[in-house]
């Protein structure tokens, strides 16, 4: 079964391949979509009412927070340190936890279909994907990496069982990842690429690893270590991707 829900300023695709009866899997898409849209409401720095909105507007304290944002703020609290400060939640100014809360939302939203007896699917958040199990047809889950330039084009396809992707790039959105040391848009990479076990972190790690520039692959090469393989294409138009990389033959 197939869902398209727009929601989080992006279509999120949801695809169940479980052999399940119907009412069950739509009741699944259902949760799931009610789930991120809960995170929206909570998240969003464009609705004022958010709990992300009241917080920057000093309207709460933190003895309001929900356990969501109380997890959220540790979380990138715990990235600003392991990336040495290249993701930072405030790097715009005030609080902004997107370039996370994305990638977590789709995590727990694959965990909780799991959990309601979804062991094949595949959850896609505007190129952040988390899959699980195999595909419809019985074979890991294909993804396309776009190419950085030509959008006809894919860099890598990688086939994925139990596994997180997520991708940060400056050819759609433009210079919306800030390099913490200088200030300004990020440059050097064009284009990186994190496959893991969680899309929160996977996510997370794109993101910082972009705002590094060219010193963000020899960062990513330390990240397989705990699962996280990587994929790189550079402003100049090299590509790098580390031995792990679970690409499509």
């Amino acid at each position: 079964m197939h869902h398209a829900e727009h929601v989080m300023g992006t279509v999120v695709s949801i695809d169940l391949a479980d052999d399940l009866p119907e009412a069950d899997l739509r009741t699944m898409i259902g949760d799931t979509c009610g789930w991120l849209h809960e995170v929206d409401r909570r998240f969003s720095t464009y609705r004022d009412d958010s709990e992300v909105s009241r917080l920057r507007r000093r309207e709460i304290t933190p003895a309001d927070y929900s356990a969501d944002m109380r997890h959220v703020l540790e979380a990138c609290a715990d990235l600003w340190r392991e990336t040495d400060g290249y993701f930072d939640a405030y790097a715009a100014g005030p609080l902004d936890p997107s370039g996370y809360v994305k990638g977590w939302s789709v995590e727990v939203a694959s965990a909780r279909l799991a959990e309601a007896g979804s062991v094949n699917h595949c959850v896609n958040a505007g190129g952040d994907i988390r899959a699980r199990g195999l595909s419809g047809a019985g074979a890991p889950w294909r993804v396309g990496v776009r190419h950085p330039w030509e959008a006809d084009k894919l860099s890598w396809v990688l086939a994925l069982t139990d596994q997180a992707v997520a991708t940060s790039g400056t050819y759609e959105r433009g210079d919306h990842v800030f390099n913490p040391r200088t200030g300004g848009p990020a440059r050097g990479l064009r284009s990186v690429t994190v496959v893991g076990p969680d899309l929160a972190l996977a996510d997370a790690y794109a993101t910082a690893a972009l705002a590094m520039g060219e010193a963000g692959i020899a960062w990513l090469a330390k990240r397989t270590a705990d699962g996280y393989d990587s994929a790189v294409v550079t402003d100049d138009g090299r590509a790098f991707s580390s031995a792990g990389l679970p690409a499509a033959v």
